[in-house]
């Protein structure tokens, strides 16, 4: 895979120092036994893996399930650090934890999204990690809320945490999708507009839930200029004692990695910073097509609902949406759109118009 060069002046030390970009970390959803780590380990060692993962305390949903092998598992790690000299990484989940892998000399530390949600459980490890000089990462929360994702990098740094860095893996959805966990790349880029300078890592592997979206998923990352990939391997992935359909073997991995682009910031050639200067106006113009289009549509939504008022008619019709919705389903088709795509685009317009007619219907009697 090329190198070219990539600008990453505005990102954290702990980044830079690991001399490796996109940083790669990888390893088994679970430690399972000793031979298992050591195993994966040993053959990461010939990959770009730079920081070995490994989930001793597994959280799950429901209890019953395999929950880690807990802290012998920090021993393994050691080990398999001692013998590959691979950076080590876990996942804490409160003051215990992170008492037992610093102890244990782990190098990066990450935040579950399942802790991520609670502001207590942040609190908790935050002071029980004060002033660590340990790599700190924080996945973003199960429900797409960046002010969550925010606080808790918040609570980090004031408990003087410097090497700081967040993990985008997606977020859980009750809408039928194809992912595990649906991307929406845009809170990630909204996230990123509110600390850019903390190093952004993709884990497709826990975004898709299935080991054959973990390529697509880790390019359309690099394209959005991610620093690094946390892709689970494991030397028997359908085995597995958790996750088995989202792990790849090392060997995978390898091969992926080859086949990766990496993008540059920007190019120097005169000819592109034209053309795309151009190409940037055309949508200028046609996002504010967009916009005023909108706002003529809403005119039309107080007209409506002015008539509804008028007849004591109710704001919803269910039959009426679900007929717009259909009908802008199958005119997409002819626009190379997504169904996903004008599902959500249209329920955004539908929730608008609702607040303009209710405005209209309670401010008028």
């Amino acid at each position: 895979m090329s190198k070219p060069i990539i600008h990453q002046d505005t990102k954290l030390g702990w980044l830079k120092a690991m001399q490796q970009h996109p940083l790669m970390i990888a390893g088994p959803c679970s430690a399972e036994t000793e031979e298992q780590v050591l195993t994966i380990a040993h053959q990461l060692k010939d990959t770009t893996t730079t920081v070995f993962r490994a989930g001793i305390w597994k959280p799950r949903t429901r209890p019953g399930s395999f929950e880690g092998v807990g802290a012998v598992g920090l021993k393994w790690l050691q080990r398999a650090r001692e013998e590959t000299g691979l950076k080590i990484a876990v996942e804490v989940a409160n003051k215990a934890h992170v008492e037992q892998a610093l102890l244990a000399d782990i190098d990066v530390l990450w935040i579950g999204a399942r802790s991520t949600v609670s502001p207590f459980i942040v609190q908790e490890i935050a002071d029980a990690m004060n002033g660590t000089d340990k790599i700190v990462l924080v996945k973003n929360p199960v429900n797409p809320d960046v002010s969550l994702w925010m606080g808790a990098v918040e609570r980090l740094q004031k408990a003087n945490i410097k090497n700081l860095g967040v993990i985008h893996r997606g977020f859980s959805t009750y809408l039928k999708s194809k992912y595990r966990n649906n991307p929406e790349w845009q809170l990630a880029i909204d996230f990123q507009n509110h600390f850019p300078h903390l190093p952004l890592i993709l884990d497709p592997s826990h975004m898709g839930g299935r080991r054959d979206l973990i390529f697509d998923l880790s390019q359309t990352g690099l394209d959005l200029n991610y620093d690094g990939l946390m892709i689970e391997t494991h030397t028997d992935p359908d085995n597995a004692w958790s996750d088995a359909a989202q792990q790849i073997t090392p060997a995978t991995l390898k091969q992926l990695f080859k086949k990766l682009q990496v993008r540059s910031i920007d190019a120097d050639a005169a000819d592109f910073k034209i053309k795309i200067k151009n190409l940037r106006k055309q949508i200028d113009t046609i996002d504010s097509q967009i916009l005023s289009n909108l706002g003529s549509r809403m005119k039309i939504a107080d007209e409506i609902g002015r008539l509804k008022n008028e007849n004591n008619v109710a704001i919803l019709q269910m039959e009426r949406w679900n007929e717009v919705l259909e009908r802008m389903k199958t005119a997409s088709k002819n626009q190379n759109l997504s169904e996903e795509f004008i599902t959500e685009l249209f329920k955004a317009i539908h929730q608008e118009s609702i607040e303009h007619q209710h405005t209209i219907i309670k401010n008028k009697p």
